[in-house]
């Protein structure tokens, strides 16, 4: 749905060349035009409209001096810096540009008809007058010589083994006739045919194609030929084949002209020959001739150059023709002509396309003027930006206007909603900018008219509107077709009605309801002029639009868009700089000025664009900008290369780009410097802005005030999306106006998750829940919101959103039941009847469901139905719980009220058969109240109430009571529904603490056994967990004799040994067991130093100085001299090891080493520098047979856990484990210093003091290695230097081959200690001062 919009045209008249102009080619090195004439060549620099050189052929005798001479081809060379030059007398002529030389490099004498070159110019036919084709190099050696005319097909002729002959098959009656009918012979060419030779050739300058008269038939054919010149194929006899000849460039279609009875059609061969397609052209039957068929080099436009034939009775005074070029462009099979110029009088000698800019069209007319256009594509759409804009686009078809509203329909091409018919060819469509007539449309005719269409009031009266495009009568009357008000007449001198050149005006923008601005042509072509259009204010049928206030501009503008809301306009120049046009003031006439900046800079983009636009980005109006080659500019900052197509929807910007995504940024919330990082950002999971599309698709328009984006795919059918950000954003501004019955209807119809209709403002939705319950009037829609709740926040997830409203967060968990009170709440306080069975939903959907809650209320409607006509009954409201509930879930909480009723009315609803549920319920009813319940709750599994329930039968069921707490370990609720005096409350407290000491909790089972006066399995217990003075406080109310108290001490001091209690076993052994020495050895043995002198003193053992005392301590000093060497070798050898292992990974991280990453299958994953070779350096090998490892059993993988840090050197892992055991040794010799400074104490006590210096300046030289080690140990980049696996959807190929080495049941949370420095304790004083 695009037409062509006219960029830039220029229009050279001032000059003069050799002679009458016949030809032209471009020089696409220089931008220069070279004219061949009947004397020469003139080589013009249309930029600056002089003449660079003029080449006389006349002089050298290659032309005749009369003007007879005829150039009959003309190429610029540029790979030879010459232009080569066929005339119609034989002679091919190369012209040196550098040194000016002409040099004759062959001739014919029969005479040359053509000149042809190969798209590569290596290649290049010439036709003769002997009908012949030679072929040449480029250095103008012959290749082969041939008669055009050949008796042969050609080598692709068709293979036919006889089957189906039309004489042999059956036709009825009629056919076969015709099939035995004789052939209608072939009519001549026309008499307005010059029977030249016309020579085209594929775009990949394999095949070229001849167009000639056949001598036999005096009508054209096509001729197939290779590079060799060799013919391939020759084409179907048509009748009425024209002269015109060109295949498309892509290569699938040779296009030509045929005449009819009754049309006259562009016809399409193939490359075999046979006809495939055509389209008919807009005029009467011998009303034009075609002359020729070009087709760009992109394939996408077919110029169509014709003239009107002389005929009798339209002849004028001078006898000239009307001369057209027609513009055509396919689409969904469909052919439009897409802008037609009207030349009246002035004769083309000569048309063509730029070869390397493929929608620019170079014209030469007679009398030396040359005029060049440059088009691009464009989407004519609706500027509005509320409801009342229909989103219109508008596509030219000739003289037809297809309009499409696709706020009401959406139709695609090259259907549309209705048509407007106009009096002649349509060039522009201009939609009106004023925000309150957006749906008026202007059309700028052939004929340099303007109509105006007003928007419509839905009552078709204008016969050239045909509304029933599609959808018939009933789409008809639906529509709001406009109406034609008013023509107008471009007028560029008042009182005096110019006859405008082809498009001379351009950029036409309706800016108000009587004014529009326009660009045309200045003095110069270096020049252009922006004015104003003014309508007249006369009552006439065809009004005046007079040019006003015209301001020349340096340079060539070749674009201009306007911002209706600030009503800015800018404009581009042909070198990228952007200027403001200053509309009149009280003070000062309308001017214009460079565009700068906020910063004072001036804004050029470094290249030119095809299509901009102006929008507001941080306070700022900015220019944005799209070139041909994809690159998106905001003011002078490039965002992408890969944006396809673009649009400013309200706050949105919208770009598809070509990795057929789309993306809708809001204006409001991005920045500059966003969107600078936007290529190099990859988007995040849920984000809205993103969005695939098919590939290829260009945004078509977006409706205001709804989400639909309409694409559009290359072949030309349309796909509407609904894109999320736009879904969102409306959204959004429902919820903030408090609009939730358009919210809810919108979400619901696009699948957007209801939760945000709270989650957008809690508090704002809480407080108007009444609000919401009057506008959301359907039960049905309100069941549905409740049945979609959930916990999560959808605006931090699903939906996130930087700007999110939300005030008040209730807590975390608690969503869902204060959404379902506040609704209940509401409902039962406006009409419980009507709402019946929403709040039955709201209890049900509570993180608690409360069915029996529910139930009751469904009870109480069979028990007291209401008279309200909108309540439901029971059966309804218990036949929709059960679709909210399983029924078995139904039943089993209805069965837990002790209510039969209501069990009953549940088991009717239900599949459940009588013979399940009758016997049972029947039992129940015989039994006593609480021992009915109790088999209830223990049916239901719910074993609290029903021990409960149990409790109150009696003691007669006790040990059914005591088996169901034993079974369901239930000890405690059942202790606290008996008194402590009781009998029961004992035997539930043995079985406790037997249930304790089975679980090995000794010590909780002691304390129970106490309580309860089993002092004997009390004992036993204290015993077990070596809590040794409840044991004796047991042994004390046992009674026990002394004998038995020494010998349970002798055997609690041992086991307190055994878990290194030296202190508690001497005190034990002093106390009970009355044995001193050995007392005393037990604190030697703990390192007790001084509270084993405080004994021995104190029960007069000095003995023991000597014989223990001394060797224990020299002993102690020894083994501690020992240590603190073993850690400190074990240090350094760690260190240094840990410092290789960085560097190697350093290396490995520049690409120094030279070692392969992987051994395993998948080393062909991995790059040069990857970042997985960091995190397994040289022995990736290792890591893979622990994978192994790790998957075979529960065993392995929990020996593999143990070693998931292995210090074996060349480990994936080994610098982690190097940290973790620096760490431990840091660690464990920190905690040395307390005993080290008892032990001092001691060693100088007994005057040892070479040993305690000795030991003292040892630990303190290690803690002082240590702590200046520290910072070295632990760098900032620690953690960095072992990355850990990336998974999700940012993973790539080696980030999940690292997942797969690294070890299993390890995450990236769970050693963050290790990379944490540890902290050296300072504050204790252990060092003596005396030493």
């Amino acid at each position: 749905m695009r037409n062509l919009k006219l960029l830039q045209s220029l229009h050279c008249s001032g000059w003069q060349g050799l002679g009458t102009p016949q030809c032209l080619t471009v020089r696409t090195d220089t931008g220069t035009v070279l004219v061949g004439s009947d004397l020469g060549i003139t080589e013009l620099d249309p930029h600056t409209e002089q003449v660079v050189s003029k080449v006389s052929l006349v002089e050298e005798a290659y032309l005749p001096e009369d003007g007879t001479g005829c150039i009959v081809g003309i190429e610029d060379l540029p790979d030879q810096e010459s232009v080569c030059i066929a005339t119609a007398s034989g002679d091919v002529i190369l012209y040196n540009l550098s040194t000016n030389q002409l040099e004759c490099v062959g001739s014919v004498d029969s005479g040359l008809t053509g000149m042809s070159w190969s798209p590569d110019q290596e290649l290049v036919v010439l036709t003769t007058g002997q009908e012949t084709i030679i072929m040449m190099t480029k250095d103008f050696e012959p290749v082969a010589e041939v008669k055009i005319h050949q008796d042969e097909f050609g080598e692709g002729k068709f293979i036919t083994v006889g089957w189906g002959k039309k004489e042999t098959q059956f036709h009825g009656t009629e056919g076969k006739e015709a099939a035995l009918r004789k052939l209608v012979e072939v009519e001549p060419a026309h008499p307005w045919d010059d029977r030249k030779f016309r020579v085209t050739w594929r775009g990949d300058g394999q095949l070229f194609a001849v167009s000639a008269i056949c001598p036999l038939t005096g009508s054209r054919k096509l001729r197939v030929w290779n590079r060799e010149c060799v013919l391939q194929s020759t084409s179907e006899l048509v009748n009425g084949l024209e002269q015109a000849l060109c295949w498309k460039p892509s290569g699938s279609l040779i296009a030509s002209t045929q005449r009819k009875l009754n049309k006259h059609n562009v016809v399409f061969f193939e490359q075999n020959g046979l006809l495939h397609g055509e389209f008919s052209l807009p005029f009467e039957k011998n009303q034009v001739k075609v002359k020729e068929l070009l087709w760009n080099s992109e394939s996408t436009v077919l110029a169509v150059w014709l003239e009107d034939l002389k005929s009798a009775d339209k002849e004028d005074k001078d006898g000239q023709q009307n001369t057209y070029v027609q513009l055509w462009t396919v689409g969904n099979y469909h052919w439009y002509l897409k802008q037609s110029l009207h030349f009246g009088y002035e004769c083309i000698v000569s048309l063509m396309w730029d070869p390397e800019s493929p929608y620019r069209l170079h014209v030469l007319c007679s009398g030396w003027c040359y005029l060049s256009y440059n088009w691009h594509w464009t989407t004519d759409r609706s500027k509005g930006d509320d409801s009342t804009d229909f989103a219109n686009v508008a596509v030219i078809n000739g003289d037809k206007v297809h309009v499409t509203p696709f706020r009401q329909t959406v139709v695609p091409p090259p259907m549309c909603a209705y048509q407007l018919q106009l009096p002649c060819p349509v060039n522009q469509i201009i939609f009106s900018l004023d925000p309150q007539r957006s749906n008026n449309l202007a059309v700028l005719t052939a004929d340099n008219r303007i109509l105006i269409y007003q928007a419509g009031d839905g009552v078709n009266q204008d016969s050239t509107i045909k509304t029933d495009a599609v959808g018939g009568r009933g789409m008809a009357n639906h529509m709001t077709a406009p109406k034609l008000v008013k023509t107008y007449r471009i007028n560029f001198e008042e009182g005096k009605g110019d006859s405008l050149m082809p498009l001379k005006i351009r950029f036409i923008t309706w800016i108000k309801e009587n004014r529009f601005m326009g660009v045309f042509q200045g003095p110069t072509t270096s020049q252009s002029v922006v004015c104003q259009l003014v309508t007249s204010s006369d009552e006439s049928q065809e009004g005046a639009l007079w040019v006003r206030t015209p301001i020349t501009v340096d340079g060539q503008i070749i674009n201009l868009c306007h911002n209706h809301k600030t009503q800015s306009v800018a404009l581009e120049l042909s070198n990228g700089l952007i200027l403001r046009y200053l509309w009149a003031t009280e003070s000062s006439e309308p001017c214009v000025k460079p565009w700068k900046s906020a910063d004072g800079c001036f804004v050029q983009f470094s290249q030119p664009c095809v299509q901009t636009a102006l929008c507001t980005i941080e306070g700022e109006e900015m220019v944005l900008g799209l070139t041909e080659r994809s690159r998106f500019f905001v003011n002078v900052s490039e965002i992408a290369s890969n944006v396809t197509s673009f649009i400013v929807h309200d706050e949105f910007l919208l770009f598809t780009t070509h990795s057929h995504t789309c993306r809708c940024l809001s204006l409001r919330t991005t920045s500059l410097k966003a969107l600078l990082h936007l290529p190099s950002s990859d988007s995040q999971p849920n984000d809205e802005t993103v969005r695939r599309v098919e590939r290829g698709s260009r945004i078509v328009t977006v409706v205001p005030h709804d989400a639909k984006l309409i694409l559009q795919m290359p072949r030309g059918n349309l796909e509407v999306i609904h894109h999320r950000a736009l879904i969102l954003a409306q959204l959004r501004k429902y919820l903030d106006r408090l609009m939730f019955k358009e919210a809810f209807e919108c979400m619901r119809k696009l699948r957007i998750n209801l939760n945000l209709i709270y989650d957008h403002n809690p508090k704002v939705f809480l407080e108007n829940v009444e609000n919401f319950l009057q506008q959301i009037t359907s039960i049905n829609y309100i069941n549905l919101f409740l049945t979609e709740l959930k916990e999560e926040d959808v605006t931090k997830m699903m939906y996130p959103y930087v700007s999110n409203s939300s005030t008040s967060v209730p807590e975390i968990g608690n969503k869902v039941d204060t959404i379902c009170d506040a609704l209940r709440t509401a409902m039962e306080r406006i009409n419980p009847n009507k709402y019946s069975l929403s709040i039955l939903t709201c209890h049900v959907r509570k993180r608690a469901p409360e069915l029996e809650t529910a139930l009751q209320k469904v009870h109480e409607l069979r028990v007291n139905p209401s008279s309200d006509p909108e309540a439901v009954s029971a059966e309804e409201a218990l036949k929709y719980l059960l679709f909210l509930v399983d029924v078995n879930e139904l039943y089993d909480h209805a069965v837990g009220t002790y209510d039969f009723d209501l069990v009953m009315m549940v088991a009717e609803k239900s599949q459940k058969d009588p013979k399940e549920y009758l016997p049972f319920l029947n039992k129940l009813k015989k039994m006593e109240t609480n021992y009915q319940r109790y088999t209830i709750d223990k049916y239901l599994k719910r074993y609290k109430k029903a021990v409960e329930h149990l409790s109150k039968c009696g003691r007669q069921h006790f040990t059914e009571l005591l088996n169901l707490v034993k079974d369901q370990k239930m000890y405690s609720d059942a202790l606290k529904l008996f008194s402590p005096k009781s009998q029961e409350y004992k035997d539930i407290s043995v079985a406790f603490g037997e249930y304790l000491i089975e679980k090995q909790y000794y010590e909780q089972a002691g304390l129970i056994l106490t309580r309860c006066g089993e002092c004997e399995k009390a004992l036993d217990a204290f015993l077990l967990c070596c809590n040794w003075q409840q044991a004796f406080c047991m042994a004390a109310q046992l009674h026990y004799t002394e004998d038995k108290v020494i010998s349970m001490a002798r055997t609690m001091s041992g086991r307190l040994k055994e878990q290194r209690r030296y202190s508690e076993a001497a005190l034990i052994l002093e106390q009970y067991a009355k044995d001193y020495e050995e007392a005393i050895t037990s604190l030697l043995e703990g390192g007790a130093w001084e509270e084993s002198l405080r004994l021995i003193y104190k029960y007069n053992r000095t003995d023991i100085l000597e014989t223990n005392l001394k060797p224990s301590i020299l002993e102690a000093h020894s083994n501690q001299m020992a240590f603190l060497d073993s850690q400190k070798t074990l240090f350094i050898r760690h260190k240094s090891r840990l410092k290789i292992v960085w560097e190697m990974k350093l290396k490995a991280q520049e690409g120094l080493l030279d070692e392969e990453v992987a051994d395993g299958p998948d080393s062909d994953l991995y790059s040069d520098r990857s970042s997985l070779r960091s995190a397994g350096g040289v022995s990736s090998k290792y890591s893979h047979s622990n994978s192994r490892i790790s998957a075979r059993s529960s065993k392995n993988r929990r020996k593999a856990e143990r070693k998931k840090h292995s210090l074996k050197e060349g480990s994936p892992m080994e610098d982690v484990a190097l940290l973790e055991a620096l760490r431990e040794i840091i660690c464990t010799v920190d905690k040395l210093t307390g005993e080290v400074h008892s032990l001092l104490k001691v060693l100088v006590l007994f005057g040892f003091d070479d040993l305690a210096s000795e030991l003292q300046k040892v630990l303190e030289g290690i803690l002082q290695l240590m702590e200046k080690s520290i910072a070295d140990i632990w760098q900032s980049d620690v953690k960095r230097s072992t990355p850990c696996p990336v998974l999700g959807p940012d993973s790539t190929a080696n980030s999940i081959t690292a997942s797969l080495q690294w070890p299993r049941g390890m995450t990236a949370h769970q050693d963050e200690e290790v990379f944490v420095p540890p902290k050296l304790t300072k504050n204790v004083k252990w060092k003596l001062n005396i030493l």
